[in-house]
């Protein structure tokens, strides 16, 4: 049945790989069910009703991406757009309900678009030097997030950035996990991020770093909706809250459509600079993304922490599949999947290990020619250091087409590239989170 369901022999794999490559991405990616409801419970939702939306986000959209479009990505609320959304609701006044309903209107213009050709038009219309910079740009993302997660980096006011302090137990024992991974990858043991992660988690326990105080424990969910999407939307319109719409709706497709390239072209699931079943995929994300809004969270994203399990050799649905019935046994075991997620040191040395390899697409760039290079060398060096996906995007759309309208290369240019170029501009002077 899972060879019908997930061709696994036609994509070189098997339900063992899959498996584990679904726990190895259920544990990279497990905090954002303890740390999504701590952000928007700041805002007034109901902790309970947050995660409630956290984890039926993530089991439709997922599912969805392991049954509709066979892919090993996991689909849940985006970092970055709980903080925006906090901000906005302790800077405006308006309600965490009124909030929520831009989310609503911003996701079903996301379906629409993702129903359509629309979206598929869209990276097909994204130069292949761009798909490039961006898979490699998410790779030093993840990176730095592991390190600064592990504070292997700090901040530091007079160099910006600084290496921390090695007698850090999270920071050695980090290291110590970095060290067991690669070791073990050199040696081509099978499941060899996996079997890191366990030792260090051991280790961490045993050192007293990791500590579980209780292992059992169900939160309470309701799973009602949150507000009357039809009233709130009203709200929305009649306080011109189109500029939070915008915003929601751009961050989201770039922030997801970046992240699915560059796990899809890790995972082999782009063929001559296409995204192979890319309607599927995308609507998965659009439609989570509209549910998180109705149960009460801020919009969902494609995981790039799905690339732990694909760097573990997970190709196919089942990949993802397995990582939300590890999703729904976490209600029950709450407390220990907190305590686990709560400690850097078990999680980042994976995404440091994987930024590596996601390194590799950079040398397949045009490095020779500066209408191609820049664009994708500003959107390598633009995301990391924004710390967002959607701004090191638009830095390297805005780059391409007006070096690409210097030499008057404008048959170079897909017109949707024209469009989002001047969306940007706009969202980066007037509208930036």
């Amino acid at each position: 049945m899972l060879e019908r369901l997930f061709k696994l022999s036609e994509n070189n794999t098997d339900a063992r790989t899959e498996i584990v490559s679904g726990l190895i991405t259920f544990f990279s990616m497990s905090y954002i069910l303890v740390v999504n409801p701590a952000v928007l419970s700041a805002t007034g939702i109901p902790l309970d009703r947050v995660f409630t939306a956290t984890i039926i986000a993530i089991l439709v959209g997922t599912l969805i991406m392991a049954f509709g479009a066979n892919y090993p990505i996991v689909i849940a609320p985006g970092m970055g757009m709980n903080s925006y959304f906090a901000t906005l609701a302790a800077t405006t006044g308006y309600s965490y309900k009124t909030l929520l309903a831009t989310c609503f209107l911003g996701a079903i213009i996301f379906v629409v678009l993702s129903a359509t050709r629309f979206r598929e038009s869209l990276i097909d219309s994204i130069p292949s030097n761009l798909k490039y910079g961006i898979s490699a740009a998410i790779g030093l993302f993840i990176a730095f997030l592991g390190l600064k997660n592990s504070a292997i980096i700090v901040a530091n006011e007079h160099t910006i950035l600084s290496l921390g302090d090695l007698k850090n137990p999270v920071t050695y024992m980090t290291i110590f996990g970095i060290f067991v991974i690669l070791i073990l990858l050199a040696l081509e043991v099978k499941g060899a991020i996996f079997i890191g992660m366990a030792v260090t988690a051991l280790v961490c326990y045993f050192t007293g770093l990791l500590k579980i105080e209780k292992i059992f424990g169900i939160p309470h969910m309701d799973l009602s909706l949150l507000y009357n999407p039809a009233t709130e939307s009203m709200n929305v319109i009649q306080l011109g809250l189109y500029g939070i719409v915008f915003t929601f709706l751009m961050v989201t497709l770039f922030d997801t459509t970046g992240t699915m390239l560059a796990v899809a072209t890790q995972a082999g699931l782009v063929k001559n600079g296409k995204l192979l079943r890319a309607k599927e995929a995308l609507l998965a994300d659009s439609l989570a993304t509209l549910t998180a809004s109705l149960f009460g969270s801020t919009p969902t994203s494609a995981y790039i922490e799905s690339s732990s399990g694909v760097a573990n050799g997970g190709r196919t649905g089942l990949t993802a599949l397995s990582t939300t019935f590890f999703v729904v046994i976490s209600i029950f075991f709450f407390p220990l999947a907190s305590s686990l997620a709560s400690v850097p040191s078990i999680t980042s040395p994976a995404l440091i290990i994987i930024g590596s390899f996601m390194m590799e697409s950079i040398a397949k760039i045009d490095w020779s020619d500066i209408t191609e290079a820049f664009p994708a060398f500003v959107t390598i060096i633009g995301i990391p250091l924004t710390g967002s996906i959607n701004d090191g995007i638009a830095f390297g759309f805005i780059f391409y087409v007006i070096l690409k309208l210097s030499k008057r290369q404008w048959k170079d240019i897909h017109p949707l590239m024209y469009i989002f170029a001047i969306l940007f501009v706009i969202q980066l002077l007037w509208l930036h989170i």
